[in-house]
């Protein structure tokens, strides 16, 4: 017998890029976790199912955090005067190091998984540091708290920290397939082939990874063009390669099932690369701007055809509150549309919040929106200690980006499950 649950509230979601649909005093009808009916009216057949009241408050999609470290969480707020190498080599990779001591790793983890939920993210995908046990220890964790999506044991062979943060080809080719191996015992939480980036991983490592992205179907997850003098170190690295996207796509890393973060000085050339493969752009302006590296040019590729959606990069970012990299995503498209003249038009709240959820879509089997037949992915959002006697549902959406009363998400639905209240 199917567990029916009817939850009923303002409904909020975003359908594609332009089209936000709301409903007051909406229900959204689940049978064993999977959507069956959104609506103004409950349906006869749902008449005696268990009923979650959240009338008066925001029923919204939760979020998808498409790029972020875990290992870096506890340094968030640091370096953050530091350009993007010398970062890495003062900050992260020391800290990424610490993660050989798995007892280490479950305590931080266990942290990172519990805010993500409480933060309304329920979907991801993470880089974990390049440790196997420590990287298995962060899928479950994350599993345990009711996350789903994508973790990644980090490769890098080369440029790495001697003594702290290293392995050879050798090791890392073994140890991918030993975590790969014991991935399988995961229900909610998927591996993700993740190449550090290419400055990292020497070339037989990088065809290693392409080889098994080909033979085991596996989605791939790396960095490209987020600093210059990072695109020069790549230039330097791999000469016969005329950009960087070439040195992924010689690879075989660079299809329709890799992310990309950054992008934030992609060529013409490599943008369309891009959209003629299917890779996903991952915009992640908090950490673009914190450490320096520049404003991606969103509203170009969006127009352009490009897949993209957000990431909180902690902790090049320094917030995992998707709310606030919503509102930050805006804001810099504001400053990058100044800087290129007016050109075109900055990205507005309603499009970077479909960028946070719905086009993140594809990437975890489901339609944009509360879509019949997905499983529900929900926060609700409560706001009756903020002043709101004439605003609609829509002006209350766009308000919650920037203003939320304290413990304002009161509950928190992933995979069908509710995996966070706060009553």
């Amino acid at each position: 017998m199917a567990q029916k649950i009817v939850i009923k509230g303002d409904v909020v979601s975003s359908e594609s890029l332009t089209e936000l649909r709301t409903i007051e005093n909406g229900y959204i009808c689940i049978d064993d976790g999977r959507i069956a009916y959104v609506g103004d009216a409950l349906p006869s057949d749902y008449a005696d199912a268990e009923l979650k009241d959240f009338s008066g408050m925001m029923i919204m999609q939760s979020f998808c955090d498409m790029h972020l470290h875990a290992p870096q969480y506890p340094m968030v707020g640091l370096g953050m005067d530091l350009p993007l190498v010398d970062w890495l080599d003062k900050y992260a990779y020391p800290l990424e190091g610490e993660f050989k001591d798995t007892e280490y790793a479950e305590g931080v983890y266990r942290r990172l998984a519990k805010d993500l939920i409480m933060h309304g993210t329920t979907r991801v995908s993470i880089f974990s540091s390049l440790h196997t046990d420590a990287t298995l220890v962060l899928m479950q964790e994350l599993e345990n708290a009711g996350v789903t999506g994508y973790v990644g044991k980090v490769n890098m062979d080369r440029n790495n920290m001697p003594g702290v943060l290293e392995e050879t080809t050798e090791e890392s080719e073994a140890e991918t397939l030993r975590w790969l191996k014991e991935c399988e015992r995961f229900k909610y939480i998927k591996p993700i082939l993740t190449p550090r980036f290419t400055p990292s991983c020497t070339d037989e490592l990088m065809a290693f990874l392409g080889d098994l992205s080909k033979e085991k179907k596996l989605p791939v997850q790396s960095h490209i063009s987020e600093n210059l003098s990072e695109i020069e170190w790549v230039k330097q690295l791999r000469p016969e390669c005329k950009e960087y996207w070439d040195t992924y796509n010689d690879s075989g890393l660079w299809h329709d099932r890799t992310l990309m973060a950054h992008c934030v000085y992609s060529s013409d050339r490599e943008r369309k690369a891009m959209r003629d493969y299917g890779v996903t752009a991952v915009h992640c302006c908090n950490s673009n701007t914190n450490i320096e590296s520049g404003i991606m040019p969103l509203r170009k590729m969006i127009d352009e055809g490009i897949k993209v959606t957000l990431g909180s990069d902690i902790a090049g970012g320094d917030t995992l509150n998707v709310f606030e990299v919503v509102s930050d995503t805006v804001k810099t498209s504001k400053v990058r549309n100044v800087y290129d003249s007016w050109e075109s038009s900055h990205v507005n709240e309603k499009e970077a919040w479909y960028l946070a959820t719905s086009a993140a879509s594809e990437w975890f089997d489901s339609k944009p929106g509360f879509a019949a037949g997905n499983m529900l992915h929900a926060i609700v959002l409560d706001d009756s200690e903020l002043m709101r006697k004439t605003l609609s549902v829509e002006e209350r959406f766009y308000r919650c980006f920037y203003k939320r009363q304290q413990n304002a998400i009161r509950s928190v639905w992933s995979e069908g499950r509710e995996v966070y209240s706060y009553r």
